[in-house]
């Protein structure tokens, strides 16, 4: 059986995996959507790894009326988010099976849950795989229709309901844009193929219809000020559909970009500047805003945007390295980018099911409501920790290797003779430094509040460990996550084979290129592993000790409290209050309280109630809503309940009518 025959397979699958699942007995259906993800996963990933290791995909189907020819194509870069697709969303499913158990009373809701899971895994796949214009707006609204469904499963809630309307009209607006650009490559190049792409980008000024392009595919990535339906639809889905949205949905955003680079021709510097400096803002805001949030779905949804954005730096520098023939600048740029988008995929979904697991335990996404869950919950603890440290960029996790390649081109870009550029790659740098604090800021509160200390509200019910098939697919991504951190050659290959099937002109490297740039991330990979080596055996060698010896447990020294209280903890409040007052033009606070004035010695008692807001809905789309709507309350006059009115605006249509046809206007 060739390549095409299993990729045809898989949709084949498709509607007999919808059938069983609806038929199928409540306990029943997350395992038979297990079964035919993974069904999808083999039959579409095999293909794609042939590609890899240089086989071509290539398949046009005969014309078809509407639509012309069809054309599938897989080259090293569908492959390789393919790939990523594949992996978040198997272990989406597994993860989605244990978390789903409480509602499985919810016996036909959990069938269009199911059902709807296996449509938006192959949507995302076919994204990536189908090239004629019209066939892949049909593929991408089926994606973005199935990942709204998924979104509001708890449809009774009212901010489920506004959060998928909320996503629902952004992504029909990119795809508004998507078809603008498209209809203007119809029209001037008489074709529905990709290919034909790079035939007007030949002919024609590029950068304005990269810009549509990019604007279409960056509200689904997630750029700002396009990002706004991620910090709602996060919190509102259920955790395995946040990891897998998060994980990968805003990637198929990204592939979309990588695609309409493919086809570039011209402009690549100012197009690259426009890319890197809208990048560097994303990342900026977005970590800037996970620092203060305190629903912690929230914060790994404004998380999610900074590594959008650190993505987005690397698609920036590679096509700065194009438009100034700096090879190196370009390998750098574009293996950074398209390696953290694995690594993002691994590292995010990790979180939130990590996330997912406190909130099936606790039923609150607040983190001032929670504390000292690793006592409760250590292997969901250490599994948020290891998340964490990856997202922070420290090795040997894999967030390190991607960010590390992404300094490089920047350092590598300062070498230029250009001012401009060199004070530009210099700013970037100091951008991803403060990215990178943040991000260290940001999950140092949300591990203190959440599991560290004391519990600081008595909960329903005491939080205990969450079922293994929810712990099972977190230590396989930790697995892969600590192999890209320790042995980030084979990673690193991997990533160059797509470049340079991709990007044909930059398949051969200088001889000297691997050890001067990348053989730093193998060796802190060996040291890293020598380092847990050396900590494995200490921690052994202490623990048969301490067997040997008995033990005394009393408490330490409370340092004058010998009552200690649950408020003394810090908050989540508390510990980025100086953050956001420091950056109170980027992150409005919205409060209900009058604060202590330095002259009221003996103040009275005040409720307090405080929450952030973003920025641009704030100041942009909720200004342009409430003025829309001022608008149209003008008119609410003519919608006055008289039923006399109503016939006469009945009589006055026959007349225009009647006077349009008489004089040939109509």
């Amino acid at each position: 059986m060739n390549d095409l025959q299993l990729f045809f397979l898989s949709l084949f699958f498709l509607p007999i995996g919808w059938i069983l699942i609806a038929f199928l007995p409540s306990n029943k259906k997350s395992y038979a959507n297990i079964f035919f993800v993974a069904l999808t996963v083999a039959l579409t990933s095999i293909p794609s790894i042939n590609v890899l290791m240089g086989k071509e995909f290539q398949y046009v189907f005969p014309t078809i009326k509407f639509f012309g020819e069809i054309p599938l194509r897989i080259d090293t870069l569908s492959a390789w988010f393919i790939l990523i697709i594949n992996f978040t969303s198997l272990t989406g499913a597994i993860y989605g099976s244990g978390y789903m158990k409480p509602y499985s009373e919810q016996k036909s809701n959990l069938s269009f849950h199911w059902i709807q899971y296996l449509l938006f895994h192959s949507s995302m796949i076919w994204v990536c795989v189908v090239q004629n214009s019209l066939v892949f707006l049909i593929v991408w609204e089926l994606m973005s229709l199935s990942s709204l469904m998924l979104v509001m499963f708890d449809y009774q809630n009212n901010k489920t309901i506004k959060a998928g309307l909320n996503y629902l009209v952004q992504m029909h607006i990119g795809v508004a844009f998507l078809s603008i650009a498209f209809i203007w490559i119809y029209f001037a190049e008489g074709s529905l193929d990709f290919i034909y792409i790079k035939e007007f980008f030949i002919k024609n000024s590029n950068i304005w219809l990269f810009l549509l392009f990019f604007v279409g595919f960056g509200i689904k990535a997630g750029f700002i000020p396009l990002h706004s339906w991620l910090p709602h639809a996060h919190p509102a889905a259920p955790s395995h559909i946040s990891g897998v949205m998060s994980g990968v949905i805003v990637k198929v955003g990204i592939y979309g970009i990588f695609r309409m680079i493919t086809f570039l021709q011209q402009d690549y510097l100012i197009i690259g500047q426009i890319v890197l400096g809208l990048s560097l803002s994303t990342g900026l805001y977005g970590i800037i805003n996970s620092a203060v949030h305190r629903d912690f779905k929230k914060m790994l949804a404004y998380c999610t945007i900074e590594n959008i954005g650190i993505i987005g730096s690397g698609v920036g520098l590679g096509l700065i390295g194009i438009g100034t023939q700096n090879p190196i600048l370009v390998i750098l740029g574009f293996s950074g980018a398209l390696l953290h988008t694995l690594n993002h995929s691994l590292f995010k979904s990790l979180l939130f099911f990590s996330a997912g697991s406190v909130y099936q335990q606790t039923h609150t996404k607040d983190m001032e409501k929670l504390g000292g869950l690793i006592k409760n919950m250590p292997q969901t603890a250490f599994l948020f920790i290891i998340g964490a440290l990856s997202i922070g960029g420290l090795p040997p996790f894999n967030g390190f290797v991607s960010e590390f390649i992404l300094y490089q081109g920047f350092l590598n870009g300062m070498g230029s003779s250009n001012f401009y550029q060199t004070f530009f790659m210099i700013m970037s740098i100091a951008a991803f430094a403060i990215i990178g604090g943040i991000s260290m800021f940001a999950f140092t509160k949300s591990v203190g509040v959440i599991f560290l200390g004391s519990p600081r509200y008595e909960l329903h019910a005491k939080p205990k460990e969450v079922s293994l098939m929810m712990r099972l697919p977190q230590y396989f991504i930790v697995a892969i996550m600590l192999s890209i951190g320790i042995f980030p050659a084979f990673y690193i290959n991997l990533v160059l084979n797509v470049i340079s099937g991709t990007f044909t002109e930059y398949s051969i490297l200088p001889s000297n290129f691997y050890s001067d740039y990348f053989s730093v991330t193998t060796s802190i990979g060996r040291y890293s592993l020598l380092l847990i080596a050396l900590i494995a055996i200490v921690y052994f060698i202490r623990s048969n000790i301490e067997k040997r010896k008995s033990s005394l447990v009393s408490s330490t020294w409370g340092c004058g409290y010998v009552a200690p209280n649950v408020s003394m903890q810090y908050t989540g409040k508390s510990y980025s209050k100086t953050l956001g007052k420091l950056l109170s033009t980027v992150v409005f606070e919205r409060k209900k309280y009058k604060e202590i004035k330095d002259t009221e010695i003996f103040p009275n008692e005040r409720t307090h109630s405080a929450f952030y807001t973003d920025f641009f809905e704030f100041r942009f789309i909720d200004n342009f809503i409430n003025r829309f709507l001022y608008f149209m309350d003008l008119f609410q006059f003519i919608q006055n309940g008289r039923l006399q009115q109503y016939i006469l605006y009945g009589l006055l249509f026959i007349i225009v009518v009647f006077l349009g046809t008489y004089l040939g206007i109509i």
